[in-house]
């Protein structure tokens, strides 16, 4: 679906595709334990959160080099500028790399360079935020912190990413201190496989801006209430909560209901690599398999440019909200 939308929740390395995963291969002299890019997307077949996440972690061995990064961005940039992205906040994962050996300068200014030139070359603004992995320990996030402070010009946000599940946003209320700070936004995966509390750990302990995800929150209507009282986003990823098994089918996904309760939801395609479409395929899906109209699909496209780290620049966040509201179905 074309209509102009904002992307607030793409993690850049789940961006990869076989064909760029084989050519980075062949690049950088990396063996990858497949016969072909067909062998290789078959592999894209989950049972939950975590066996996608180990797949996801190794195919980061194709990427070494500043312009590694800067071909996986562009290439995601590409694909989501024809499917109607006009502004995308790109997560990333420095840790993932760092400990390979890759320095977070080379993956920071590798992804900026494909970043700065999006405007002009794909028709799309851009942001950066930084997250950091749960199932690390949270003075590893510091470190990591500490190490990106020669970069933060780069980057708008951090935010809390991989596996959710005994690893609570409290965890990382230390870095978060220091983000906010450092004059940094804050984003958190909160309420995908965790619990509704978590959402709040996230919203009173960390003091997000946005909440990743957030299907759980249903459970508990006080907090729903919450949500819809204080505007919080959601980023919500329904063509990830069904591979991850989060949510049975397409048809099962709580979407309609959190627009009937008032909440501010924003549809993103979250690992679109291995989850089966980008933006517009998220749009595309959701329209076809729940009772959404129009109207519904509209305001999905306004929040996600009201609820993107715009501030610095309203009238751009004007002139895209008014090329949704222009917008022909």
């Amino acid at each position: 679906m074309s209509i102009p939308k904002a992307e607030l929740h793409l993690h850049i390395e789940g961006t990869l595709e076989p064909e760029l995963a084989f050519a980075l291969a062949e690049r950088n002299g990396v063996d990858l334990p497949y016969a072909s890019t067909e062998e290789l997307r078959q592999a894209y077949s989950f049972s939950d959160l975590q066996s996608f996440l180990d797949l996801y972690y190794a195919l980061m061995a194709v990427l070494r080099t500043e312009q590694d990064f800067a071909d996986l961005a562009d290439a995601y940039l590409a694909r989501a500028a024809a499917q109607g992205v006009r502004h995308a906040e790109v997560f990333f994962d420095p840790q993932a790399h760092t400990a390979r050996g890759v320095p977070l300068g080379t993956v920071v200014e590798g992804l900026a360079r494909a970043l700065d030139r999006a405007p002009e070359r794909h028709g799309v603004s851009t942001r950066l935020i930084m997250c950091f992995l749960r199932d690390e320990s949270a003075e590893s996030a510091l470190e990591t912190f500490e190490a990106a402070r020669p970069h933060l010009h780069r980057i708008s946000a951090v935010g809390l990413d991989s596996a959710e599940v005994g690893h609570p946003p409290s965890k990382f209320r230390a870095v978060y201190e220091a983000a906010a700070a450092a004059g940094l936004r804050r984003v958190a995966h909160a309420g995908e496989e965790g619990p509704p509390a978590y959402v709040r750990e996230a919203l009173d302990v960390l003091g997000v801006d946005r909440i990743d995800h957030g299907i759980r929150s249903m459970e508990d209507p006080d907090l729903v209430a919450r949500l819809v009282r204080d505007q919080v986003p959601l980023t919500v990823c329904p063509l990830s909560n069904v591979r991850l098994r989060c949510v049975d089918t397409l048809a099962d996904h709580p979407l309609p209901a959190m627009l009937d309760a008032g909440l501010m939801v924003t549809l993103n395609s979250d690992d679109p690599a291995y989850f089966g479409g980008y933006a517009g395929d998220t749009f595309d899906a959701v329209a076809g398999a729940l009772p959404l109209g129009e109207d519904d699909l509209r305001r999905l496209a306004r929040n996600s440019f009201l609820a993107a780290f715009l501030d610095d620049d309203e009238e751009l966040r004007a002139r895209y909200l008014a090329e949704v509201d222009a917008h022909t179905f």
